[in-house]
C-alpha cells in the first residue's frame, strides 16, 4: 500500500495511504477512475454560451488535475427555474453545442462529467418563480406562485428533455439538484410544502414530484447514463425532514432508477453553518454514512473536505463511496494529482472562507478563489515561462509577497523574499489563531513549500532600505510590504491597557472587560478571539459544535431539520463592540459568512454599539459619546481595531529615477480592510507580467 506524507491543520508532517481515493468505482455499465468527485459550483461562466471556451478550460484543468468526476454549475429545465434572469438553460438543440466544448475538455484527461439540473423554485432572484406552496422565501425577494398540477406534470417532462439534451451533448450523467432548499427539496419538506393534494401531505406524497423526475428521466436516457440524485441529509430549516423520511426518499430514489446518491446539507436559508471556514472538517458525515446503511447505490459524502486525510478517513471508514469537494478543486486543480504523487504538502488547501467563491457568486460576479486567483480564469491569468529571466526582489512575506515571489520564480525568474520578521505569513500568522480560522495555518503552508520548490532565495529578519536594493542589482522590486494597525487619535490612548489587535493577537494579556474599537472584519475576529477560552482545543471539537449551534448529533435523528436546543457557554469576557458609523455592525462582512459572525457574538452577549464617538481613556476606563450622551464603559482593556495604514516607504517619489522598476501591491497599495483576495491576486498578476 501506498505510503505518502501529509501535513495536519498546523503543518505537522505525518504518513498515511491515500488508497480509498485512488481506488476506482465500477458502476456496471461506465467506471469513475478514483472516489474524488468536483461537486457543482455556479461560478457565473454557465449563464452565457460566449463564456463556454472559458468554463471548458476551467473543468478542463479540473480533470487534468485527476479528478474522476466532475458535476458542472446548475443549468434549469426551463424559464421558471433560472436562479438569475435569463440564467444557463438545457431546453433547446442550440444549447448543446457550447455544451460539446465542455464535455470534450473533460473526457479527453480520462474523466466523467455530469451536467446539474437545478430548479431553484422560491430562490429564484427573477419574476417567473414557482413553488410548493406561495411561500416567500426569506433570501429572494419574489414571491412565487404556487405549482398547478398541470405546470409539475409539464416540469418533470422538462427534466427529462434536458436529461436528454445533456446526453446529446457529451455528457455521462446528470445530477438532479434536490438538496440545498431548491425547488426539489421546497416539495420534499414541509418547511414550504404545505399543499393537501397528491403532491403534498405525508413523505410519500411530498417525494412523488422527485421520483417522478428520475423515473422520467431513467425511460427517456436508458440504463446507460449516470442519473445522481442530490438529497438533503439534514434540513436544519424547521418542520424540516427527519432521518426516518430521509431515508425514505432515498429508498424510492434508488428504486426509481438512480444511480449514484449526492450529500446536500441545510437550506441556504438555514441559520446554522454548513460549509464556513468555522465548521470542523467532515461535520457531516455521520448522516450521509446512516443513509448509506439503507440503500445499495453507492454515496457521497460531502461538506467540508478539504484535505486527502479527512477523504481516506471517509472513505475507509466505509462511511461513504466517494466524496465530493467543490471549493478545493477551485483552490487547487492538481488536488488528486498531487495526493497520487506523494505531494500533499503542495496542495493549495480551501480555507473555507467563501470570499472569492459563493459571495461572488451571489453577488453575480464571476467566482474565483481567494487562494487560486486563477480558477474561472485559466485563459486569462496565465502563467507563461520566461525566455528572458529578471532579478526580482520582494519585500514582505505576506501573501501578496509570496504569491508574487512564488510565481514569479515558478516562471523563471531569479527572485528573493525579504522579510523583516522571522517568518512568513504576515498577517494571516494573526489570523490563524482567530477560533474557527486554523485552516489559515494551511495556507502559509502551502506557500512556503512553493518558496522551497520554486527556489525563491527567502532572507528572515531582514528588513531593507532602497540604497541596498539598488545595490544588488535587481532589475524589478515588488514592495509588498503591507499595513501597520492603525492608531487612536483620543485623550491617553497610549494608555497601557491600550492594545492594537495585532498585539492581542500575539497573545497580549486582556482583562476581563474589554471595548474593541472598529466593528469590520477584524473587530469581529478580535472579539471571537477574546471570547475563547484558554484552555478551549482548537479546532473547536465537533461535539462542542454541534452542542452550540443546536445540531441533533444522532444520525438517526428524529428532530425535524435535525434541530435541538442550543448550549451555550457563559461568556468568559464582557465585550463591548463598536463602531464610529451609524450602520448596522458588520454590514460589510462577507455575504455568505458574515451573518455566522454576527450570530456568534450575539450568543455570547457581545454588547454591540454604532454611531459612537470615542472621548478619552482614564484609569476608569473609555468614555464614549453614544444617542447624544456621555457615558463611561468600565472596561479593564482597549483593543483598537480601527483599520490600518499602508506602508510604503519604499516606493520612490514621483519622479525619482531608480535602477529598478519598482511595483507595489496588496496593503502597501491600499490598506482598507485586509483584503488578502486582492492581495494574492495583485501578486499573481503581477508576477504572471514581470
Amino acid at each position: 500500500m501506498q505510503q505518502v506524507a501529509k501535513p495536519n491543520i498546523k503543518g505537522f508532517i505525518m504518513t498515511t495511504s491515500y488508497a480509498n481515493i485512488l481506488k476506482p468505482l465500477h458502476l456496471g455499465f461506465t467506471t469513475i477512475k478514483n472516489r474524488v468527485v468536483m461537486g457543482s459550483m455556479h461560478t457565473g461562466l454557465e449563464d452565457r454560451f460566449y463564456n463556454y471556451p472559458k468554463l471548458a478550460a476551467y473543468f478542463g484543468e479540473r480533470a487534468k488535475g485527476g479528478v474522476g468526476l466532475i458535476i458542472t454549475g446548475g443549468i434549469s429545465p426551463n424559464r421558471q427555474g433560472w436562479l438569475l434572469p435569463a440564467g444557463g438553460t438545457m431546453n433547446h438543440i442550440g444549447d448543446i453545442a457550447p455544451h460539446r466544448l465542455v464535455t470534450h475538455a473533460v473526457h479527453k484527461h480520462g474523466a466523467k462529467i455530469l451536467m446539474q439540473i437545478l430548479h431553484a423554485g422560491r430562490y429564484g432572484y427573477q419574476p417567473f418563480v414557482v413553488s410548493a406552496s406561495p411561500i416567500k422565501s426569506p433570501i429572494s425577494m419574489f414571491k412565487p406562485r404556487q405549482m398547478s398540477d398541470k405546470l409539475i406534470l409539464e416540469t418533470i417532462q422538462d427534466y427529462a428533455d434536458t436529461a436528454s439534451l445533456a446526453k446529446k451533448a457529451g455528457y455521462d450523467g446528470v445530477e438532479i439538484m434536490g438538496s440545498e432548499g431548491y425547488l426539489l427539496n421546497q416539495f420534499l419538506s414541509r418547511h414550504v410544502n404545505q399543499r393537501e393534494d397528491r403532491w403534498g401531505g405525508p413523505i410519500e406524497n411530498r417525494m412523488r414530484f422527485a421520483v417522478e423526475i428520475v423515473k422520467a428521466i431513467r425511460e427517456k436516457v436508458g440504463e446507460k447514463f449516470i442519473i445522481c440524485f442530490r438529497l438533503s441529509m439534514l434540513d436544519l430549516v424547521h418542520e424540516g425532514n427527519t432521518m426516518h423520511e430521509v431515508i425514505t426518499i432515498a429508498q424510492a430514489l434508488e428504486k426509481a432508477g438512480i444511480t449514484l446518491l449526492n450529500t446536500g446539507i441545510g437550506w441556504h436559508e438555514a441559520r446554522i453553518p454548513t460549509i464556513v471556514t468555522s465548521v470542523p472538517r467532515a461535520a457531516f458525515v455521520d448522516y450521509t454514512a446512516e443513509v448509506k446503511k439503507h440503500v445499495t447505490v453507492p454515496v457521497i459524502a460531502s461538506n467540508r473536505i478539504n484535505m486527502p486525510e479527512t477523504a481516506e478517513e471517509i472513505l475507509a471508514a466505509g462511511k461513504a463511496d466517494m466524496v465530493q469537494m467543490a471549493r478545493p478543486l477551485l483552490a487547487d486543480a492538481f488536488w488528486v494529482n498531487k495526493t497520487a504523487t506523494n505531494r500533499v504538502d503542495e496542495i493549495n488547501t480551501c480555507i473555507a472562507c467563501n470570499q472569492a467563491c459563493l459571495d461572488h457568486s451571489f453577488q453575480n460576479k464571476r467566482a474565483s478563489c481567494l487562494v487560486n486567483p486563477r480558477a474561472a480564469h485559466e485563459t486569462e491569468l496565465v502563467y507563461i515561462k520566461t525566455k528572458k529571466p529578471k532579478k526580482i526582489a520582494v519585500v514582505g512575506g505576506g501573501v501578496a509577497g509570496m504569491s508574487a515571489a512564488t510565481i514569479a520564480a515558478e516562471r523563471g525568474h531569479d527572485v528573493t523574499l525579504f522579510e523583516a520578521l522571522n517568518d512568513v505569513g504576515g498577517q494571516f500568522n494573526l489570523a490563524k489563531v482567530v477560533p474557527g480560522k486554523e485552516e489559515f495555518h494551511e495556507t502559509i503552508r502551502y506557500f512556503k513549500v512553493q518558496i522551497e520548490k520554486t527556489g525563491v532565495d527567502l532572507r528572515l529578519n531582514t528588513k531593507v532600505n532602497r540604497e541596498q536594493l539598488e545595490r544588488e542589482g535587481f532589475d524589478e522590486v515588488v514592495v509588498a510590504t503591507g499595513v501597520i494597525p492603525r492608531g487612536l487619535k483620543i485623550e491617553e490612548s497610549d494608555a497601557p491597557q491600550v492594545l492594537s489587535y495585532a498585539e492581542v493577537l500575539r497573545g497580549a494579556p486582556v482583562g476581563h472587560s474589554v471595548a474593541v474599537i472598529g466593528a469590520g472584519g477584524i473587530g469581529f475576529d478580535v472579539s471571537e478571539f477574546l471570547l475563547k477560552p484558554e484552555n478551549q482545543p482548537q479546532p473547536q471539537p465537533l461535539s462542542d459544535w454541534m452542542r452550540e449551534w443546536g445540531i441533533d448529533p444522532n444520525p438517526d435523528y428524529m428532530t425535524e431539520g435535525g434541530f435541538v436546543p442550543a448550549e451555550v457557554e457563559p461568556p468568559i469576557r464582557q465585550i463591548y463592540l463598536m463602531q464610529r458609523k451609524t450602520t448596522p455592525l458588520g454590514i460589510g462582512l462577507g455575504k455568505t459568512s458574515g451573518w455566522v459572525h454576527r450570530a456568534q457574538l450575539k450568543k455570547h452577549a457581545v454588547r454591540m454599539m454604532r454611531g459612537v464617538q470615542y472621548k478619552a481613556v482614564t484609569n476608569e476606563g473609555l468614555w464614549v459619546e453614544s444617542n447624544g450622551h456621555d457615558q463611561l464603559l468600565r472596561v479593564d482593556t482597549i483593543v483598537v481595531c480601527a483599520g490600518q495604514e499602508s506602508v510604503k516607504d519604499l516606493m520612490p517619489k514621483e519622479g525619482e529615477l531608480t535602477l529598478a522598476n519598482y511595483h507595489i501591491i496588496g496593503g502597501a497599495k491600499l490598506a482598507g480592510e485586509l483584503d488578502a483576495k486582492r492581495a494574492i491576486r495583485e501578486g499573481a498578476e503581477l508576477a504572471a507580467k514581470l
